[in-house]
């Protein structure tokens, strides 16, 4: 029972790992550690970007796994992001090349334009004004070549909304096989859910357990009532009926922890299944955004308000 969710297909015929371990905030001198716990209970998705700072150390992490014999290459998974630092054209190949060296791999699986937007060259350090419009055409054709090269096996996008996917699609000669968004029991995003399924493009949650521990973001996606009565009955936690309800949806999902017992709970999903009737409990849910990306907006910038960032969808 609950097997057939071990993989995701998508539009290329690329199997993704359903659930894969996230690595935003886990801190070098950390994260390797959590990468070869994670491997050894499982896991064969790692989840990276450039604008994580600890893409080094993983590359050291899967360096020993491959030569400890623990699993092969072509056994994982590896997802990593263009950071809007990079997102001009004529900069994907070249921080493409940079990330390859350090996870020390010829390719990644999966490629993302991690936001849509990019940084004005001009103005050092991150500030909300620092954000310009993303070409979007002129890097998706950068993305597309690196597609062809062999080196990502698949390109998707993240944080899109429906109509920035639209967009794209009506330039795109090889279509986004992902995008991955916040997604759990408190935003099942049902617009873009719906929008992307028509589309043929797979859905993978970021924060599906609602980034629990981290200040800036005010989750109550673990105390909520449903989730506490489903896991009751259930005899299981609040974050593994979160993250089994984000596969019966038909999405894949990167929880990240760095303690090493939680790790293998989160991974513990497969052989038992959220009946029917419970399902149906999610529904009630009341919805909330709760990374509405503040950060990126500025009166200078391309997105005056949270409501333009994600069109609509919040």
């Amino acid at each position: 029972m609950g097997e057939e969710f071990r993989f995701f297909e998508l539009n290329n015929g690329a199997r993704i790992p359903s659930v894969g371990l996230g690595t935003w905030q886990a801190p070098p001198g950390v994260v390797g550690d959590v990468i070869i716990a994670a491997v050894k209970a499982g896991y064969r998705h790692i989840d990276c970007a450039r604008v994580y700072e600890n893409e080094k150390e993983i590359g050291m992490a899967l360096k020993k796994l491959f030569e400890d014999g623990v699993v092969k290459r072509e056994d994982l998974w590896i997802t990593s992001k263009i950071w809007c630092w990079c997102n001009y054209p004529e900069d994907v190949p070249v921080v493409l090349e940079i990330t390859l060296q350090d996870l020390q791999l010829d390719y990644v699986d999966l490629y993302l334009v991690h936001w849509p937007l990019a940084k004005k060259k001009d103005i050092p350090g991150f500030t909300p004004d620092c954000f310009t419009a993303l070409d979007i055409p002129a890097t998706w054709r950068e993305m597309e070549k690196i597609y062809d090269s062999g080196k990502a096996h698949a390109i998707g996008v993240s944080n899109f909304s429906s109509k920035k996917l639209e967009d794209l699609l009506k330039v795109a000669r090889v279509p986004p096989a992902i995008n991955q968004v916040e997604s759990h029991p408190v935003w099942n995003q049902s617009k873009l859910r719906e929008f992307c399924q028509s589309k043929g493009i797979h859905l993978t949650a970021y924060s599906p357990l609602g980034s629990p521990g981290t200040i800036w973001i005010k989750s109550d996606v673990l105390s909520n009532p449903v989730l506490d009565m489903v896991a009751e009955k259930l005899g299981k936690t609040l974050g593994q009926v979160a993250l089994r309800w984000g596969l019966q949806m038909g999405q894949s999902v990167v929880p990240k922890s760095t303690n090493e017992a939680r790790i293998k709970e989160n991974f513990d999903i497969f052989d038992w299944s959220i009946p029917d009737d419970l399902f149906a409990k999610f529904s009630e849910i009341k919805q909330r955004r709760l990374i509405e990306g503040q950060f990126l907006i500025h009166e200078l910038g391309p997105y005056k308000s949270v409501e333009e960032l994600w069109d609509g969808e919040i």
